[in-house]
């Protein structure tokens, strides 16, 4: 589990110590989005810099989470009128393409394009450069949306924001006893999602089941200091499971741009880099049904539902 993702045990203790004030949804909220807003300010120079395709990577998922923490706390919250999640949203997509190449670019580079016989990498050297001009253009965008007054406003709202919060009534409510209306919103119909069920590996629906887990994943790490043991070792299978998914679009991806006429990667003497990239989409694809069956059996789902009701109930390690 990523570290820093919530406060440290020991401080949540100490703020419920005798005496001492009670940690708040507000308080709490305020300090998910104080941490990903210092994120934030880190890692712009740094993808601007473009020198590692991993602070892309960072931002996206500092995007997101910043997000969620808006999203999920909202109703605790008195945040400036401009500041709402979906314009954080529109950032994050600016980012995709140029990630999604990156991406792109690293599995052929890395996994594919060594094990393919001359003959195919030869074919694929214009096919590389086209990717490598595609990328340019993206980032283009990107640094576009990254240094446009809107996002740039935003933040800086954010930034004056936290140093004077404002919380509604619900936010000055004690965090603990509320912890299941928290997270409810993200996890309490996520087995009704139709991406569990169905039988197609290149389904859109699992590409949306995808952002869900995330969704769900994100705001149940942020009170991972109460969860006991069953309930991190489900947050673990969100996580793998988000992977599995998240191979399988990554592998559509390459496969459509093999595919389509337009595409940068469009060949058609690419017997080996086919066969190995529909080898690759069986085994995902036969991983994530079993994970599926598993999570979604009766007795999983009876457990972890137990598990959510009573999270913050009892104290870790009791």
């Amino acid at each position: 589990m990523a570290a820093s993702l919530h406060p440290p045990l020991a401080s949540v203790e100490e703020e419920h110590a005798p005496g001492e004030p009670i940690l708040t949804s507000g308080a709490f909220a305020l300090a998910l989005i104080q941490r990903q807003i210092r994120r934030l300010g880190k890692l712009q120079p740094e993808v601007l810099a473009d020198r590692d395709p991993e602070s892309l990577h960072q931002l996206r998922v500092s995007l997101r989470r910043l997000r969620t923490a808006l999203g999920q706390f909202g109703p605790a919250l008195e945040l400036p009128e401009s500041v709402e999640s979906g314009r954080i949203a529109a950032v994050a997509r600016r980012t995709g393409l140029c990630r999604d190449l990156d991406v792109l670019r690293l599995r052929l580079e890395e996994q594919l394009l060594p094990s393919l016989p001359e003959s195919e990498q030869r074919g694929m050297e214009t096919a590389m450069k086209r990717l490598g001009r595609d990328r340019e253009q993206a980032f283009e965008t990107l640094k576009k949306g990254l240094c446009h007054s809107r996002y740039l406003r935003l933040l800086a709202r954010l930034h004056q924001w936290q140093h004077k919060p404002r919380f509604t009534p619900m936010g000055q409510m004690p965090l603990l006893p509320w912890l299941y209306e928290w997270h409810a919103p993200f996890t309490a119909d996520l087995f009704l999602h139709p991406g569990w069920s169905t039988d197609d590996p290149t389904a859109e629906a699992l590409h949306a089941l995808r952002k869900r887990i995330k969704g769900a994943r994100y705001a149940l790490e942020h009170f991972e200091g109460w969860c006991q043991q069953p309930l991190k070792d489900w947050i673990a299978e969100l996580r793998q499971a988000q992977d599995h998914l998240g191979e399988l679009h990554d592998l559509q991806v390459l496969s459509r741009s093999l595919s389509q006429r337009s595409g940068p990667l469009k060949s058609e003497r690419l017997p080996i880099l086919r066969s190995e990239i529909e080898r690759q989409q069986q085994e995902h694809w036969q991983r994530w049904q079993q994970q599926a069956q598993r999570m979604r059996c009766d007795s999983n789902r009876h457990a972890i539902q137990l598990a959510l009701v009573q999270l913050g109930q009892n104290p870790v390690g009791a």
